[in-house]
């Protein structure tokens, strides 16, 4: 491979390159890695019009949606699919993939052109995030869905801990509280701090919860 983005990523004496490393993986065809990495401005750049990232972009996004999704079932088998759709759109938002690719460092990778490049391209989230979803699909086929299952369980294990961190705080359920609502066609709910009490040391919240402009609950803890 070579190319703008390409530096360091000669193969080492092991036989990978540095990005394969990070991914764990050895291409077999080389050509899918390198297409994944390639932007469109590169791409029309040097006369290879249609072979850039587009369309492995669009097949790493389904592939991430259903790894996600089988991830998330594993992981939270008793909550619901509206919880578990709302948790799928945190992992695979533009701001959690560009933070992924990251990571692995992969904008010092990419093939750009010129004018992508000078801009930011190589630090740009949306961009990032459409390589991140074109790297899922040249690792789909290459390898089929066990090399990308298991990079992706390894990406989204500290995402799957955070969610359980929020499941503990009583987060989950807020959101069941709106899904319910929305389900009903009410309007959504409106929290109000009503009064604080005892000592610095040992505060108590009282919250009220209005649906409509009525109250429909009121709750006292030591959070709020």
């Amino acid at each position: 491979m070579s190319g703008p983005g390409r530096e360091g990523q000669g193969k080492s004496a092991g036989g990978r390159s540095p990005l394969e490393r990070r991914l764990n993986y050895r291409f077999r065809s080389a050509a899918f890695l390198e297409r994944a990495l390639t932007h469109s401005s590169r791409a029309n750049e040097i006369g290879r019009q249609g072979q850039d990232n587009e369309v492995l972009e669009f097949l790493g996004d389904a592939v991430l949606s259903l790894i996600a999704s089988e991830l998330l079932f594993r992981a939270f088998p008793d909550t619901t699919p509206g919880e578990l759709s709302r948790l799928r759109s945190r992992i695979v938002s533009e701001s959690s993939l560009a933070a992924l690719a990251r990571s692995l460092g992969l904008g010092r990778h990419l093939r750009l052109g010129k004018s992508e490049r000078t801009s930011g391209g190589s630090d740009r989230p949306s961009l990032l995030a459409d390589a991140y979803e074109a790297v899922l699909a040249a690792l789909f086929l290459d390898g089929g869905l066990g090399p990308v299952r298991a990079f992706l369980e390894a990406q989204i294990r500290p995402l799957l801990r955070e969610f359980r961190r929020d499941a503990r705080s009583g987060l989950d359920f807020k959101t069941r509280l709106q899904e319910l609502l929305q389900q009903r066609k009410a309007g959504l709910p409106a929290y109000r701090l009503e009064s604080t009490d005892g000592p610095p040391h040992e505060r108590r919240f009282t919250v009220v919860l209005r649906v409509e402009g009525k109250v429909a609950g009121r709750g006292t803890d030591r959070t709020k």
